[in-house]
């Protein structure tokens, strides 16, 4: 579990479905990253799972400390198609605003670096997500090359471990 101020984050389980089906339903978070059915979040659920058990890392559940509430989701993803490992964020559009992502983002970020061996993690973004590349670009992020994921464009940000700091 990694500790932030405000936010706890530990990794996102199975268990999580119902809270992660309902993130992913709302159109204003949706547009960009996708819709899931029951199905397809246990899918993706179950293969996070086996990323953390695999690789030691994966996405996480983001929480207010406060109160437990499950706002979103960040982590570090590992895609084997790039072979590079993207750090992500998508929270609930109410939490939107007061800096969680960046908080979440940068304190997953710092973790991956200080444990796992790799020299850069990347951030694809579709290129409309603005309020994504604001995030990317204050955790430090450059822009690295056009990629495609999923059948559409996405401008791939990377931040190399010793720029980092």
């Amino acid at each position: 579990m990694i500790e932030t101020e405000r936010l706890l984050l530990r990794p996102l389980r199975v268990e999580d479905v119902e809270a992660f089906v309902a993130l992913h339903e709302d159109e204003r978070v949706n547009r960009f990253v996708g819709a899931y059915s029951h199905r397809q979040a246990l899918e993706r659920l179950t293969s996070v799972e086996q990323q953390w058990a695999e690789r030691g890392h994966g996405l996480c559940a983001v929480e207010l400390r406060s109160t437990g509430e499950f706002i979103g989701r960040v982590g570090l993803n590992y895609w084997e198609n790039f072979d590079e490992v993207e750090l992500g964020w998508t929270l609930k559009a109410g939490a939107w605003g007061h800096g969680y992502a960046t908080e979440a983002a940068r304190a997953c970020l710092d973790w991956g670096f200080t444990t796992l061996d790799e020299p850069y993690f990347t951030a694809m973004i579709r290129p409309a997500n603005t309020a994504s590349v604001r995030v990317a670009e204050r955790l430090g992020f450059a822009p690295l090359r056009m990629d495609t994921l999923f059948g559409n464009p996405v401008a791939v940000y990377s931040l190399d471990k010793q720029t980092s700091g």
